[in-house]
């Protein structure tokens, strides 16, 4: 019993939670850091902060690293880096929910070109059909800005791309890929945000908010996300992942008191199927055991 709720629901129980703080700190970043800083402001405060959390919390030098795993992360981190600046920047002129969608369909091409087995379609099929039920593609999609959706499909790249490249670091202590990971992603951001934000970045608000985000929406998230990998194949990662716009709507229903139509309702059991079938139903991929806590 303990085994399958190991293999099975740890993965699902993860990604929901990764799914939640990320939804919560997002949508608290635009709200508040938009407005003083922009998107790469937003950016680099986030993941700098994060990155910053998670190097005093894992302090990932205690660990030796072979250089082809130098290389992998550093790969995992450009990847995460560009998949927070690009979405960020299209939220800027394309609603946040054709945004998540577009994005979307970067782990579900990871889903659909790694998948090999019957069921892993079913909960494929089940995923799309619920993201299109939820999300409302068919309302003024030939009159968003062309620029918004081309970053979303560079987010969307990023996206599939981050997983491939997580699996590759999956074999780490998870604590020290993503400190690492955060930490190259940092770099790679921190100083587009700088030329465009500027001294705004060091306001005491948006630092005592850029703190709170980093930590709800990203350190924690990715920390979770890690642990799902370990455990998955890219295949089943990317279908369970799209609790995410589930998630958002029951968050929206219980804080901000938006109703759901029939259909919408439909569309989360739809998704949330999808996801604890693909949990159930997923095998792990072997790996070397995870690396030790030294003493």
């Amino acid at each position: 019993m303990s085994r399958l709720l190991s293999s099975s629901l740890l993965p699902l129980l993860a990604i929901l939670g990764s799914v939640t703080f990320l939804g919560l700190g997002t949508s608290w970043a635009k709200h508040t850091l938009f407005p003083l800083v922009g998107a790469p402001g937003t950016t680099a405060v986030r993941v700098g902060f994060s990155a910053l959390l998670l190097l005093l919390i894992w302090r990932p030098w205690r660990w030796r690293l072979a250089r082809a795993e130098w290389k992998a992360l550093v790969a995992y981190g450009v990847t995460l880096g560009l998949m927070n600046l690009t979405f960020y920047q299209s939220l800027r002129s394309i609603p946040f929910g054709v945004a998540v969608a577009i994005e979307f369909a970067g782990p579900l091409t990871v889903a659909l070109l790694g998948s090999r087995r019957l069921p892993d379609f079913i909960w494929l099929l089940l995923a799309i059909a619920g993201l299109g039920l939820l999300l409302p593609l068919g309302h003024g999609v030939s009159t968003l800005d062309p620029v918004g959706v081309g970053w979303a499909g560079v987010a969307a790249v990023c996206w599939a791309l981050y997983i491939l490249f997580g699996k590759r670091v999956g074999h780490l202590h998870a604590g020290q890929s993503v400190a690492i990971g955060l930490t190259v992603a940092a770099l790679t951001v921190v100083p587009v945000g700088v030329a465009q934000a500027g001294a705004s970045l060091l306001s005491p608000v948006v630092l005592g908010v850029g703190l709170c985000v980093a930590a709800i929406s990203s350190a924690v998230p990715i920390s979770l996300e890690m642990v799902a990998l370990k455990r998955l194949p890219p295949q089943a990662f990317g279908i369970m992942i799209s609790m995410e716009p589930a998630v958002a709507a029951l968050l929206a229903l219980g804080l901000l008191d938006e109703r759901l139509s029939p259909g919408q309702w439909l569309a989360i059991g739809l998704i949330v199927s999808a996801s604890v079938g693909s949990a159930l139903t997923a095998r792990r991929s072997s790996a070397p055991p995870e690396t030790a806590l030294p003493a």
